[in-house]
């Protein structure tokens, strides 16, 4: 069973020591109004601000069936009790109940289900437009940290998100930078269950830049594990991640895990 209050207690005690001057706290969700001010703040960002289309239970949620099995890593302003970012987290022994992770709706992961030791999931990454300055993305990996090291996991998957307005151009010249650099080796590859028939090649001396979350994930020591497949719903390229604890360098390690 997950010690979720004595994360909770090393979680509050951390954030309130880094950003007392703000008054963000990061603490796992223990109410289900906790969740869905999550989700609130979900439809917010995918549905309202990026046009995502989903169907929706009920006006102004965002949520799926995945939801009843994660845990919810949130933070929250204390001035004002609303909730400014969260993550969600899928652990192995709650994805065999949930029939899969999410990533598998996208990807087929049999090598990835091969790799030695225990994975957790993480997605439906968000923050409020009014904190996009990086002490909550910096507060939801410190969570993330402390959550990997006090379970023991071994590794994290998720999907990250390209937005398509850019056009497969775009698409095409981010993938080809990638596999010159943070391409996963063979035996950790996946294969999108839904790929782009073709991901042109960009013109010399293209470039184009990664989403900064992807950007924050690589320099963590992340691999890109394969092609990118399409979600339709959300109408973005989604490329699957894989960090291994032991891939993570020492800088961050220090700094998300070292008081862990």
């Amino acid at each position: 069973m997950l010690n979720t209050a004595r994360l909770d207690g090393c979680l509050e005690a951390e954030s309130r020591r880094a950003h007392s001057k703000n008054r963000l706290r990061v603490a796992l969700a223990s109410t289900l109004e906790d969740v869905r001010a999550a989700q609130r703040l979900r439809h917010k960002v995918f549905v309202e601000e990026m046009g995502a289309q989903v169907a929706e239970a009920e006006h102004g949620i965002e949520s799926d069936r995945f939801d009843h099995y994660c845990q919810h890593l949130l933070v929250r302003d204390e001035r004002s009790d609303r909730v400014v970012g969260c993550y969600r987290i899928l652990t192995d022994t709650r994805a065999q109940r949930a029939g899969g992770f999410y990533s598998e709706t996208e990807f087929d992961l049999a090598r990835i289900r091969a790799l030695p030791g225990r994975i957790m999931e993480v997605g439906r990454t968000c923050v409020h437009p009014d904190y996009r300055t990086g002490a909550v993305i910096n507060l939801l990996w410190s969570g993330l940290a402390r959550f990997m090291v006090m379970h023991r996991f071994d590794h994290v998957i998720g999907c990250a998100s390209i937005p398509l307005h850019g056009g497969v151009e775009h698409i095409g010249a981010l993938w080809h930078g990638l596999t010159t650099t943070q391409l996963s080796p063979p035996e950790r590859r996946v294969f999108p269950r839904t790929p782009f028939t073709s991901l042109p090649r960009p013109a010399p001396g293209t470039a184009a830049e990664l989403p900064p979350l992807i950007q924050g994930y690589l320099r963590l020591g992340a691999q890109v594990c394969g092609e990118p497949a399409w979600d339709p719903a959300f109408n973005v390229a989604d490329l699957f991640l894989l960090l291994g604890i032991e891939r993570l360098g020492t800088r961050y390690a220090q700094h998300y895990i070292g008081r862990a």
